[in-house]
């Protein structure tokens, strides 16, 4: 890994078909131990079951109001500046119940690469 400042381009949202919009901020090879992304949920939407082979995840809340499940945990009300550890192979989803977009940031190690994922709700 090399020094550098990163500035997020918000045009490079794309959505994603767990069901939320992904801006990645550092996701690269040269990087192969994290990555971040900024995750942005909208009102009323929910993330499709789904979990993550091999990689730890942790969601970092910072705008609006959510439940997120997580297999092993009762539902849990989150907020701005809640933490969501989610272990390898467990299944997870995230609902806005707020009036705002839900914004979290997903930070996972090693890093997300789209092999990893896997849709539960199928």
């Amino acid at each position: 890994m090399r020094a550098r400042v990163i500035h997020p381009r918000s045009e490079q949202e794309y959505w994603f078909r767990e069901g939320c919009h992904i801006l990645e901020l550092v996701n690269h090879p040269e990087d192969p131990s994290v990555s971040i992304a900024r995750a942005r949920v909208e009102v009323g939407g929910c993330t499709e079951w789904h979990s993550l082979v091999d990689v730890v995840e942790r969601y970092l809340v910072v705008q609006g109001n959510g439940t997120v499940e997580v297999d092993g945990l009762n539902p849990s009300a989150v907020g701005p500046g809640d933490v969501v550890c989610i272990p390898p192979q467990t299944a997870q989803r995230i609902s806005n119940t707020g009036d705002v977009d839900l914004i979290f940031y997903a930070i996972c190690s090693p890093r997300f690469v789209a092999r990893c994922y896997r849709s539960l709700d199928n």
